[in-house]
C-alpha cells in the first residue's frame, strides 16, 4: 500500500492509497502559511527539503469534526504526556491514528513520559496505530514501543538538523531507515513497517522492500507532479503486487 504523508496528504486522495492527515496537537498551533513560506527550501547541499514549520495546525477538534467519517489516518503529535488522556477522550475509539514521536522540542523527562503512556491509544477498533519514527531513534527506545504493544513502524520521519534549524527530508533519511528498518524487520518479524524518505521512483521503493518494508509513504515527491505521476502508475501498472500487501 501506498500512503501519502503530511502535508501532502492532508490534499491529495488516490485510488489505492491511503493519506495521513496532520499533525494535529491538542490545541490549534497559527501561522502555517508563514512558516512556509519562511521556512520551506530545497537545500542543494543536503541534497532534500528542509522546513521549520513548527506543527502549525489547527488542532484536534478539527480534525476529528473533518475526518471522523472518513478511512484517512489521522497523525498526532503529543507536547505533554498531561494531554494523553485528552487526546484519548476526545479521539473516537475507531480512528486510525499515527502518533509523531520525534517531535525535537520536547525535554527528555516529559519526552519519557510520553513514551511510557502511549499504550493508551492501542484498541482493537483500529486499523492502524501507527508509531512515526525519528531517523536517528535509538534500538531501545523502539524496543520500549514493541513492549508496550505496538506492531506498526513509519520509518522515518524528517532528519532534525542541528541548532534547531528545521528537519530534512530526501537521500539522507533514506540512508538511516538502512538500519532502522532491518533492525526492526530481523528482531520482531510480526511488526508492519512502512519505508518512507527519499522516495522519488520505483527503484527506491524496490529498495525498501528489499530492507523489509511491507507499505512505502511519500511526500516531497508530490513537489513534481510528473515524478509523482510516473511513481505512482508504475507502482499501480508494473508493480500491482504492492497494492496487495
Amino acid at each position: 500500500m501506498l500512503f501519502i504523508s503530511p502535508p501532502f496528504g492532508n490534499y491529495l486522495d488516490f485510488k489505492n492509497t491511503i493519506s495521513i492527515k496532520g499533525s494535529f496537537t491538542l490545541y490549534s498551533r497559527s501561522g502555517l502559511i508563514k512558516q512556509i513560506f519562511k521556512t520551506l527550501r530545497y537545500d542543494f547541499k543536503q541534497g532534500g527539503w528542509v522546513n521549520k514549520i513548527g506543527l502549525r495546525n489547527p488542532g484536534i477538534d478539527y480534525a476529528i469534526q473533518k475526518y471522523k467519517n472518513s478511512q484517512a489516518i489521522i497523525s498526532i503529535a503529543i507536547l505533554e504526556s498531561s494531554e494523553i488522556p485528552v487526546f484519548n477522550k476526545k479521539i473516537p475509539s475507531n480512528m486510525n491514528l499515527e502518533l509523531n514521536v520525534s517531535c525535537p522540542n520536547i525535554d527528555v523527562k516529559e519526552k519519557n513520559n510520553i513514551n511510557n503512556n502511549l499504550y493508551h491509544f492501542l484498541n482493537k477498533e483500529r486499523k492502524w496505530c501507527i508509531i512515526k519514527l525519528s531517523p536517528i531513534i535509538e534500538k531501545q527506545v523502539i524496543d520500549h514501543y514493541y513492549n508496550q504493544g505496538f506492531r506498526q513502524f513509519h520509518c522515518s520521519n524528517t532528519l532534525p538538523l542541528p541548532n534547531n534549524s528545521g528537519g530534512l527530508s530526501g537521500e539522507k533519511v533514506k540512508e538511516a531507515n538502512k538500519e532502522i528498518i532491518p533492525y526492526i524487520k530481523n528482531k520482531y518479524p510480526d511488526v508492519t513497517i512502512i519505508g518512507g524518505g527519499g522516495i522519488q521512483t520505483i527503484n527506491d521503493i524496490n529498495l525498501y522492500k528489499t530492507l523489509g518494508a511491507d507499505h512505502y509513504a511519500c511526500s516531497t515527491v508530490f513537489f513534481n507532479p510528473y515524478k509523482s505521476y510516473l511513481l505512482y502508475s508504475n507502482m499501480l501498472n508494473k508493480q500491482p503486487n504492492i497494492f496487495k500487501k
